[in-house]
């Protein structure tokens, strides 16, 4: 199957021999670690980098959830099937706590960026905990008649989300544990009703799904919803949701995991709607995945009870597979309920991670039969038109702060290859340009990383750059407009510097 690493199966010898069921798996900080579970209680920790595993732990009895402790890098927490949540070493393989206070199965575990706390949740409460003294601080009590869904820290930040069976979400600081502000309920005569949920690395958007097609995805900043994206009718619920890291993109991650009803995940960029890939099938279905953090693996537990290990890189690179149905995505969020849902249009969509013609937009304009091949070639992705744009700039010398960015990506219409730039990256510092520092001694450290990185990039990618001398001074104003995302830097230089050199003719690339 494409982009497995390994498939692992757990089972017995012997005269009844029988496969031992995997539950619930975990990633450790690094992404490099594995923490799997199996229904009887065994917990494994696999090695992704040195490819082995160790059996650090017998708890005798199911697992609920899993997760490793961010502060101390060989402990991690285990909630079991008698309401308890017990932390071991996975070193010394003792019992570090016992911690009690659930009165029903615990469904997730979260600890706060910095390792300290961790909040439990189960469906009629939700406790916060002192990783230090593993004593509990806090205890959320709701009525039977609402019921929780999940309590967890946002990324990189003190925020406490609360989500409940009734659609509500608060937002709470976690210092003081006052309420920040309520998400607006969903839109009027909309029937999702939230049960799963995830939140980008930066803690800015809040995805929520539930048994509907339908995905709410919420600005936690403005707390409006965002827009709304319609998965194919075949989607009947989901039940698993997760961003995918990528290096590139600052922690406001573009790529959404969405495992379904039918066992398949499907990995949509919530931002240009295209499906990039999906793993599982009916034959064999996923019944809960989790995403690593480097973002390189993806750890799926299969229905058939085993687990596998999916390489991102190789599953990105799988473009010879008829391509799936393309999403269409609502941008504006303050138009009126009946343009806040889009189907999903049929006919053969283009292949995913190509340039050109890949994208899908909220408005599809039809040429007419005697539209000349000017009118084509003014035509730009999401809309825009070259003439319109020309006309703005020479009205008003520049376009809206607001929009300038968007307008200048839509221009030059980036392929946003980041399967090319990784591989450009990992390619290190290049020689023209270990140096940098002492010759342009730019006061931000992160600003002279990402110029040496970009710089670096550029001359990897065609030598004659690693030959001019005056390459910094032309890169650094747009390293410094994008330096929050590389990707798009490395891009916008390349194509700016390209279009010069291919005018001036001196060089050919």
């Amino acid at each position: 199957q494409q982009g497995v690493l390994a498939n692992i199966i757990h089972s017995t010898t012997g005269y009844h021999s029988k496969t031992i069921r995997f539950l619930h798996v975990a990633f450790n900080s690094s992404g490099d670690s594995l923490l799997a579970g199996d229904h009887q209680g065994n917990i494994y920790v696999f090695d992704l980098i040195g490819n082995r595993f160790n059996l650090v732990q017998r708890t005798a009895q199911s697992c609920t959830a899993l997760a490793f402790s961010l502060r101390r890098k060989t402990e991690f927490l285990v909630a079991l099937a008698d309401y308890s949540v017990k932390c071991f070493d996975t070193d010394t393989k003792e019992l570090v706590s016992w911690m009690r206070g659930h009165d029903s199965s615990v469904s997730s575990i979260s600890v706060h960026s910095s390792g300290r706390y961790a909040i439990t949740t189960s469906a009629d409460t939700a406790q916060l905990w002192d990783l230090d003294t593993f004593q509990r601080k806090r205890k959320l009590n709701v009525r039977q008649s609402v019921g929780i869904q999940k309590v967890f820290f946002l990324p990189l930040s003190n925020t406490i989300i609360s989500c409940f069976k009734d659609n509500s979400v608060f937002a709470w600081e976690f210092d003081t544990l006052h309420c920040k502000y309520q998400l607006p309920s969903p839109i009027e005569g909309s029937s999702l009703r939230y049960k799963v949920f995830a939140a980008t690395r930066d803690g800015r958007v809040l995805a929520a799904g539930g048994k509907s097609n339908h995905l709410h995805l919420w600005c936690l900043e403005s707390r409006q919803l965002l827009r709304i994206i319609q998965m194919p009718t075949k989607v009947r619920s989901v039940r698993h949701l997760e961003f995918l890291a990528d290096s590139f993109d600052g922690g406001s991650n573009q790529v959404l995991g969405v495992l379904s009803q039918d066992s398949i995940m499907r990995f949509v960029n919530v931002r240009t709607c295209k499906l990039l890939f999906d793993v599982g099938s009916h034959e064999e279905g996923i019944a809960t995945a989790a995403l690593s953090p480097n973002g390189r693996y993806i750890a799926a537990v299969m229905e058939n009870g085993s687990l596998n290990i999916y390489s991102i890189q190789a599953l990105t690179q799988e473009l010879n597979k008829p391509p799936p149905p393309l999403f269409k995505v609502i941008d504006e969020a303050s138009k009126g309920t009946s343009q806040l849902t889009m189907r999903v249009t049929s006919g053969r969509p283009e292949r995913p991670w190509k340039p050109k013609g890949n994208k899908v937009h909220a408005k599809i304009s039809r040429l007419q039969p005697n539209a000349s091949l000017e009118d084509k070639e003014n035509e730009l992705p999401d809309g825009l038109n070259k003439k319109r744009l020309q006309a703005l700039l020479k009205g008003f010398g520049e376009y809206p702060a607001k929009y300038r960015m968007f307008v200048w990506r839509s221009l030059l219409q980036l392929p946003e290859n980041h399967l090319a730039f990784s591989s450009l990256l990992d390619k290190g510092t290049h020689s023209a340009f270990v140096h940098l520092q002492n010759e342009y001694p730019i006061k931000s450290r992160k600003l002279l990383r990402v110029l040496q990185r970009t710089l670096s990039a550029l001359a990897h990618w065609s030598a004659i750059f690693g030959e001019m001398p005056y390459i910094p001074l032309l890169a650094f104003p747009f390293v410094k407009l994008f330096q929050n995302n590389q990707l798009i830097c490395f891009e916008v230089v390349a194509t700016v510097i390209g279009i010069r050199l291919a005018t001036s003719r001196n060089y050919v690339l």
